[in-house]
């Protein structure tokens, strides 16, 4: 006789939730195959269907209702096992970290150092990756924090817990004789013309879509590695984010960009169950010395 799983109760709340197995798909970080598959084998075990179609997407029978209030408590309650047995642990829990690239270039490898140096034997896991991707981990309960990167109007997202920590600006890159190297600050006029480094040759899909003018992109490459080679080479300029400028190559100068229009928040991510993780001082810590 098929048995209830605990993927499956998780999936049930989230389209419950939702009200759609496509949203719950997206939450979860599943395809939207593998959410049905899961509801069936659910209602398999049940005996009795869970949901039902409306024009909108889907909605919980009574008999779905029902299974999604035992559903809470089960999850509720591994859960809180799991901030308990964390408590136990103390020194020797888990944490597991989601970060956007250029975090993971200073801020948060000094936030992992005071965590550590606090919780010394933790196990810390680090992943790596883009907001959404993120966000989507942090409902599924794949990573406990996320560090990513939003617009100053951080978004609403529900289960979801945003703190603001600190705003990222762009710099420019240039190669150290470029005429540029010495300027203390650019304007967006003094960007007219100039050869770009960009990760692709669509703007709006780089920072380049900042700028009001269509630059003029020399090489599209993805690594910074890379990028930062053509800017040293002298073969064109690129935008790096104020956080990756501590890991730039000593051949490479940066500029300051006066009010540049693209400018990001970094938002520490949780779950609004979780928001006093201490990791989350950790980073606090670490943007505060970051400003200085």
């Amino acid at each position: 006789m098929p048995e209830f799983t605990l993927v499956g109760l998780r999936v049930l709340r989230e389209v419950a939730t939702r009200g759609t197995f496509t949203s719950a798909a997206e939450a979860l970080g599943y395809t939207q195959s593998a959410v049905s598959r899961q509801v069936a084998a659910l209602e398999a075990a049940a005996g009795v269907p869970l949901f039902e179609r409306t024009a909108r997407g889907v909605r919980l029978t009574a008999a779905g209702h029902l299974l999604r209030r035992h559903a809470d408590t089960v999850l509720d309650q591994l859960d809180a096992a799991r901030r308990d047995l964390d408590g136990v642990r103390g020194s020797r829990g888990r944490l597991r970290v989601g970060a956007f690239p250029t975090a993971v270039a200073a801020l948060v490898p000094r936030a992992i150092a005071t965590y550590r140096a606090a919780h010394p034997g933790s196990e810390v896991v680090l992943r790596e990756g883009l907001t959404p991707t993120h966000l989507r981990r942090l409902r599924a309960r794949t990573v406990d924090v996320a560090v990513v990167a939003t617009s100053p109007d951080v978004p609403a997202e529900e289960g979801l817990a945003f703190e603001p920590l600190l705003d990222d600006v762009l710099l420019l890159a240039v190669s150290r004789d470029h005429p540029l190297a010495g300027r203390g600050a650019v304007g967006l006029a003094d960007l007219a013309g100039q050869r770009w480094i960009a990760g692709s040759h669509d703007p709006s899909d780089t920072f380049l879509g900042a700028w009001p003018d269509p630059p003029k992109v020399e090489f599209a490459v993805r690594e910074w590695t890379a990028k930062l080679g053509l800017v040293a080479a002298g073969l064109g300029v690129t935008l790096v984010p104020g956080l990756a400028a501590p890991s730039v190559r000593p051949d490479v100068a940066l500029v300051r960009v006066r009010d540049p229009q693209a400018r990001r928040t970094v938002v520490i991510a949780t779950r609004t169950d979780d928001t006093t993780h201490p990791f989350t001082d950790a980073l606090r810590d670490a943007a505060a010395r970051l400003r200085v």
